[in-house]
């Protein structure tokens, strides 16, 4: 009787965690798709590496959401075949998980040079591509920054190296002077390049996404715990209604 108590406890906790898995798989997906919104606006989407981060994220999201409702229904009915595969799915979810974060630990010095070379092929494209242009400009307002490096990158852009002066855009956003981006200056544009102020803005929201990836993983190590539990009380033909 206490053994089938507590087998009873062991299936409400799965479906208690496979709820939880719902809940960080819909997370997941949201912050993938905002990440890749935010990335597309950077012009950089044609890096492999760069568009990669926020894909993986999606389908982790993904798998995630549909494996929690696949232990779900293997819980429910008690199917010793359904569970056994959840804990499966589940074990490799946070193999690959693990893997990502490696990755991402080995590859984060490449950012800054990833967002640069993107900057600096839409560099050339300005004012050639209409929609290069236009986001060039929202993304150098946004993150009040001029340039891939800094704001001497547009000298080597026509016709900007030959009227020596940068896109309206650089000018600051309080700027006074109309013209501040002819004759540039420190004093009237941002100098900073925008890979800098990107890939600060990543850091800052890799730690977001590092939280919600450590709760996930230390969520799944449980749910394997919990499902090995109760594939074993199924096996041996225990009731656990």
């Amino acid at each position: 009787m206490a053994l089938e108590g507590g087998m009873r406890c062991v299936k409400f906790l799965v479906f208690f965690f496979n709820f939880l898995f719902w809940l960080c798989g819909i997370a997941l997906i949201v912050i993938g798709i905002y990440v890749q919104i935010e990335l597309n606006k950077t012009l950089i989407m044609s890096s492999p590496s760069a568009s990669g981060a926020p894909i993986v994220i999606i389908v982790v999201g993904v798998v995630i959401f549909f494996v929690s409702f696949f232990g779900c229904c293997g819980a429910s009915k008690e199917n010793y075949c359904m569970v056994t595969t959840f804990a499966i799915l589940l074990t490799c979810i946070f193999l690959v998980e693990i893997a990502a974060a490696i990755a991402g630990y080995i590859f984060k010095d490449k950012v800054r040079a990833v967002l640069q070379d993107g900057l600096e092929d839409a560099m050339k494209k300005y004012g050639n591509d209409s929609l290069v242009t236009q986001t060039l400009d929202e993304l150098q307002r946004k993150y009040s920054c001029c340039g891939a490096n800094n704001y001497t990158d547009w000298s080597t852009i026509e016709p900007f190296k030959s009227n020596h002066s940068v896109p309206a855009s650089c000018c600051w956003a309080n700027a006074t002077v109309p013209t501040c981006y002819l004759q540039p200056t420190p004093a009237t544009i941002n100098v900073q390049g925008c890979a800098q102020s990107i890939e600060a803005w990543l850091k800052k929201h890799i730690v977001i996404v590092a939280a919600v990836a450590l709760g996930i993983a230390f969520f799944e190590l449980l749910g394997i715990i919990f499902a090995c539990c109760l594939m074993k009380g199924i096996r041996s033909g225990y009731e656990v209604m």
